[in-house]
């Protein structure tokens, strides 16, 4: 594998992260309240910047994959889920209500799709915050991304909660091989199905970001037109992988562009960014997340998932870039 492709790939993992650790403050709020307490965010407000679940859960998925290859089944997936998760006794902090049920659901012998589909939340972007490694793992065949990341989500997910991860990984995966930002969307919305709710709300951010206006004024069409503001909560997959998908096209697929751009953008802005992340990332590599950014995030710190404690990202994302040399899937890398 050429270093080019190896950054890609790091791109992908550590783009992610970085996007969580940038939209967690953010996290929840409207733009005008962003506005009105930051300004523009234009980098880490905390001190101690870290990512948040998405990050630890993405992690915990590339863990499970690279374990068990690309022949992975959903049994495999929730075998990963139960002894990392069932019985951890410390808090799931800032852990999703899909997440949460999941592993419930698990503890109380249901095994995937049942635990996926048993609970309300079944539709949330849960699962599309942890694709970033599925992506990389399937560089260049989003087909088999989207594959894979289908499998993963039915231990959390079903209907458009699948969809929209899937939706995520063939963006990334595309991206890794791809020098053009249409296509990654494209990828994206090809494995997605017809008419179905996650492809019209995709689609419908990528007409606002190709739109006319400065780029605010196309981040604030975005809010408006895509957030779904009658709803408590803003872990919407559709949504969130919409907005994740149109803050990307705004950025013509810049990363710190489109990072920021899910970070201003509010809502569930953790999410919204690491998406806009891995997609970005993968497609600029590593060297173009800015240093000051990569240097202040350190190994994960187990806040949610314990057993995700020290791991270290770079190292990740070796082993995968490894994986895929190994399995010769870039044939003319």
């Amino acid at each position: 594998m050429n270093e080019a492709t190896r950054n890609r790939i790091r791109g992908a993992v550590l783009g992610q992260a970085i996007g969580d650790a940038l939209g967690a403050p953010t996290e929840g709020m409207t733009r005008a309240a962003i506005r009105a307490k930051y300004g523009r965010v234009t980098g880490y407000v905390s001190d101690d910047p870290a990512g948040t679940d998405d990050t630890e859960y993405a992690a915990m998925t590339a863990q499970i994959l690279l374990k068990a290859g690309p022949d992975i089944t959903v049994n495999d997936v929730a075998r990963g889920w139960i002894e990392a998760l069932v019985d951890q006794v410390t808090p799931f902090d800032g852990g999703g209500f899909s997440e949460m049920e999941a592993i419930h659901n698990l503890a109380k012998g249901l095994l995937p799709p049942a635990s996926g589909t048993d609970n309300h939340e079944m539709w949330s972007d849960g699962s599309g915050m942890r694709v970033a490694p599925i992506g990389a793992y399937a560089a260049g065949n989003p087909v088999e991304a989207a594959r894979l990341a289908g499998i993963d989500a039915q231990v959390s997910h079903a209907r458009d909660g699948i969809w929209a991860s899937q939706a995520i990984a063939a963006a990334t995966a595309a991206a890794i091989v791809s020098t053009d930002w249409r296509h990654i969307v494209q990828a994206g919305i090809d494995v997605t199905p017809p008419d179905s709710w996650t492809r019209r709300m995709i689609e419908k951010a990528i007409a606002i970001a190709e739109g006319t206006g400065t780029v605010e004024e196309r981040l604030d069409e975005l809010e408006r037109r895509v957030a779904i503001f009658h709803y408590p909560w803003a872990d919407v997959a559709p949504e969130a992988i919409a907005l994740a998908f149109g803050v990307f096209a705004i950025a013509e697929g810049d990363y710190s562009e489109a990072v920021l751009g899910g970070v201003n953008i509010g809502r569930d802005a953790d999410t919204i960014a690491a998406m806009a992340g891995a997609m970005a990332g993968a497609l600029n590599g590593v060297d173009a997340i800015p240093s000051e950014w990569k240097d202040r995030l350190g190994p994960l710190r187990g806040s949610c998932i314990a057993a995700m404690a020290g791991v270290d990202l770079w190292e990740l994302a070796d082993e995968i870039a490894d994986s895929v040399d190994e399995r010769k899937v870039l044939s003319n890398d």
